[in-house]
């Protein structure tokens, strides 16, 4: 298990980095997976308006998968207990729903054919051509089902989530609503 602090435009004194390396260690204790690997950065928003200025984001790393939490309160301390209280959510969602999946699950291999043609490669050429891309990111869209992609959706916190699909080999972006609940679109099979 390994722990780094770090502060975005602040110091981190060693009184703020033991208590950070202390909490969220011992959230990560709690669950007993390895290899798991812990970033902390700790900021303030310099703000006047906002009521919460201290900011605790903690992104763990382990076998594959990434769980991330940010959490904002009005002192660090307390941003760091908030932060500590939902990495323990998150890592017990992760250990039910995942790990002990896996461990009563039988192994399956299936292949997916990874040679359809390039057609968001030339939609994003389109769209470099009339708007300005300000980033680029490539992924390699993972073969899981529809379950597994929303626990990956729910442990990285994001809006949307693309992905194989493990039965048909389509690709499927998963999203959240904006009125609860998900969404999910599925490549037309032709």
């Amino acid at each position: 298990m390994s722990i780094t602090v770090a502060g975005r435009k602040m110091p981190v004194t060693d009184a703020l980095r033991d208590y950070a390396e202390e909490k969220i260690g011992n959230s990560m204790k709690v669950m007993d997976i390895d290899p798991l690997v812990a970033e902390i950065v700790l900021y303030v928003e310099k703000n006047p308006a906002n009521p919460r200025p201290a900011c605790c984001e903690v992104t763990l790393r382990t076998k594959g998968h990434i769980v991330r939490v940010e959490e904002r309160e009005e002192d660090m301390y307390a941003a760091i207990d908030v932060a500590a209280a939902k990495v323990v959510r998150q890592l017990r969602k992760y250990k039910t729903k995942v790990v002990d999946r896996k461990l009563r699950a039988v192994d399956e291999t299936i292949r997916v054919d990874h040679t359809a043609p390039t057609d968001l490669d030339q939609l994003m050429n389109e769209l470099a051509a009339d708007d300005e891309v300000v980033r680029v990111k490539e992924i390699e869209f993972e073969p899981l089902t529809e379950e597994e992609a929303l626990v990956k959706i729910d442990l990285l916190g994001h809006d949307f989530f693309a992905y194989t699909d493990r039965n048909s080999g389509l690709a499927n972006v998963l999203y959240r609503r904006n009125d609860g609940g998900y969404g999910l679109l599925k490549q037309r099979e032709e």
